[in-house]
């Protein structure tokens, strides 16, 4: 089976591509790599792995070569898409809309969409709960999802906020953010403290993704919240589960967040088919506290 992961050097991507590999797979890894090929040097000597450097407004060579597509390529999160609008809409819509006309009846398609689409309610939502998407990037991955399930071999993950270690790292993401800033800053400045959010480990979303291809059939055409239950958390309760790792102040601050998402995720449409991440919040935490010390010292030693 010949698989393609767009944006297979992205954060989620490389995760994605390493345990592909792992697993025998002949994968095709694309990306503009745009911050650059030493995210997937640790793979790239493996003879199942073709690697190729193209942007997806282009389209995508030889697409119909393809059994299953992983599309993870695009602008993410609320601060990127902001910063570059018009891009966020070429590469995040058009470039999905090409891809949507040119894949076939018999490819597969896993689509990385996101709970950011639920908006600021603080409601419980489960798929069937009417989309709010409040900033430029649920709006454009809301579009995508809806320009792919044109098609009914789609489906299409709308994940929980990733958190944990990755060799293309984002410091950008919640989780990850406020570790690094307990661990090298030891502050965290809270803006709407309450708002709650779900979360998902960046390898449990991996296999999310690989629990999909290998149950497509019974996934198939539909869209399923990619998280847990129990990873339901505010941001003060975050806060919280770092300060029992990490000796650190917590600030609340008036001014409100630009980036406003408040919602309860419900998991329970993926969690009946099987798919249960295994890794905690605290989990992640310990794991981050160790990288960023290593990364400190990495950093040093690249300057010399």
């Amino acid at each position: 089976m010949r698989i393609l992961v767009t944006g297979g050097a992205g954060y989620k991507g490389t995760v994605l591509t390493r345990k592909l590999l792992e697993q025998g797979y002949d994968v095709t890894l694309l990306d503009n790599f745009m911050y650059g090929y030493e995210p997937v040097m640790h793979l790239a000597s493996n003879r199942k792995l073709a690697i190729m450097k193209h942007d997806i407004r282009n389209g995508i060579p030889d697409i119909g070569s393809y059994d299953v597509i992983f599309h993870l390529a695009g602008i993410s999160g609320f601060p990127a898409c902001a910063s570059n609008p018009h891009s966020a809409q070429l590469i995040n819509v058009e470039a999905t809309r090409q891809i949507a006309k040119d894949l076939s009846p018999g490819q597969m398609l896993i689509n990385a969409s996101t709970t950011s689409l639920y908006g600021k309610s603080g409601m419980p939502c489960d798929e069937d709960t009417a989309v709010d998407p409040v900033s430029n990037y649920a709006q454009t991955k809301l579009a995508a999802e809806r320009i792919l399930h044109e098609k009914d071999n789609v489906v299409s993950l709308r994940f929980a906020t990733v958190f944990g270690f990755s060799t293309r790292m984002r410091m950008d993401l919640m989780i990850n953010d406020f570790v690094y800033k307990a661990v090298k800053e030891r502050v965290i400045v809270l803006f709407d403290s309450f708002a709650k959010r779900t979360f998902i480990h960046v390898e449990d979303a991996a296999d999310c993704y690989i629990f999909t291809m290998n149950n497509f059939d019974r996934m198939r055409g539909g869209v399923f919240n990619a998280g847990g239950n129990s990873m339901n958390f505010s941001k003060e309760e975050i806060a919280e589960k770092i300060r029992r790792q990490v000796d650190f102040s917590i600030v609340n601050s008036e001014v409100k967040d630009k980036d406003l998402r408040h919602f309860i995720v419900n998991f329970n449409k993926i969690e009946k088919l099987g798919y249960v991440p295994s890794r905690t919040v605290e989990y992640g935490i310990e794991e981050l506290i160790r990288i960023y010390g290593f990364y400190e010292y990495y950093s040093h030693y690249r300057t010399i």
